[in-house]
């Protein structure tokens, strides 16, 4: 059965949120959705999920699944509001469970915050199928951007999160904790030994000027046009030019804040005992 697919994009973070379903029955998911943040005045929004919310309403689907692909460093999640307006399971791949240990040290979190992904409905392991209406869906274990990075394959197309861009934008940064330009090498091959016409979703575009923004393209495509590891580049290159490059990225703009709430499945912190929700701010921590 082929998929029906609906893409977001949400600009201010290159980010593509996906609806998937079977066209026939009403259950669907909703793929890294993202919830607006304004990091000068610590402000959130929900105008772009909702847009999300509307479209799902007005197709008379309802959320059977909200899926992450990895806790994203770059936007917040907007799986939390989605589930309290619409319903739904949020999942995760069980490797979240080794970021929550990481960033439970940067934050100094203290006993309160169990490094068990309790916080997700559902932990998908590599190899588990599930269903989305009538669509078979299965879970690969992809990473090297993180140690927790997967991507769904549903019925034949690969949504890749952060595992490849697109083919002239290249492939995600390793050198976050537990990052590592081997193993991503090694997880973008596994999709690219898909058949040549399999389709692959983006989570993000950078695109280069005077292209337009694009959200697909098909494995052949990342095998002969992909400027970091198309026409056969070698491991050992891979590695070479990604440490060289990763060496010279500034931190993503929202990793603080992202990396806080994405690890709690887009659960703000709790309230203090004034009514306001607090995100910590490490000094001197980062280069």
């Amino acid at each position: 059965m082929n998929p029906t697919i609906k893409a977001f994009f949400h600009e201010a973070t290159s980010t593509f949120t996906y609806v998937v379903h079977d066209g026939k029955n009403s259950q669907c998911a909703v793929i890294d959705p993202v919830l607006d943040f304004d990091y000068k005045s610590g402000s959130t929004s929900t105008e772009s999920v909702e847009a999300v919310i509307r479209w799902i309403t007005e197709h008379k689907l309802t959320p059977q699944w909200i899926l992450e692909t990895h806790a994203h460093a770059d936007h917040i999640s907007g799986a939390k509001h989605i589930q309290a307006k619409l319903g739904g399971k949020i999942a995760i791949g069980e490797h979240i469970t080794l970021v929550q240990g990481v960033f439970k040290k940067v934050f100094n979190y203290g006993d309160e915050f169990v490094t068990d992904g309790h916080h997700f409905d559902d932990l998908m392991v590599a190899g588990s199928q599930f269903k989305i209406g009538d669509l078979e869906a299965k879970v690969l274990h992809t990473p090297g951007h993180t140690p927790a990075c997967i991507t769904y394959d549903i019925a034949g197309k690969l949504f890749v999160g952060d595992t490849l861009f697109m083919p002239d934008v290249g492939t995600a940064r390793c050198d976050f904790p537990g990052g590592d330009a081997e193993t991503l090498y090694d997880s973008i091959h596994t999709l690219l030994n898909y058949p040549d016409d399999t389709e692959l979703y983006m989570c993000h575009d950078y695109p280069p000027k005077g292209r337009e923004i694009r959200h697909m393209c098909t494995v052949v495509e990342q095998k002969e046009h992909n400027i970091h590891v198309g026409k056969e580049a070698s491991k050992a290159d891979f590695v070479k030019m990604r440490s060289t490059r990763d060496a010279t990225l500034e931190m993503p703009n929202l990793i603080l804040p992202s990396i806080q709430i994405n690890i709690r499945a887009g659960e703000l912190p709790d309230a203090e005992n004034n009514g306001v929700s607090y995100l910590k701010l490490p000094l001197n921590q980062f280069k």
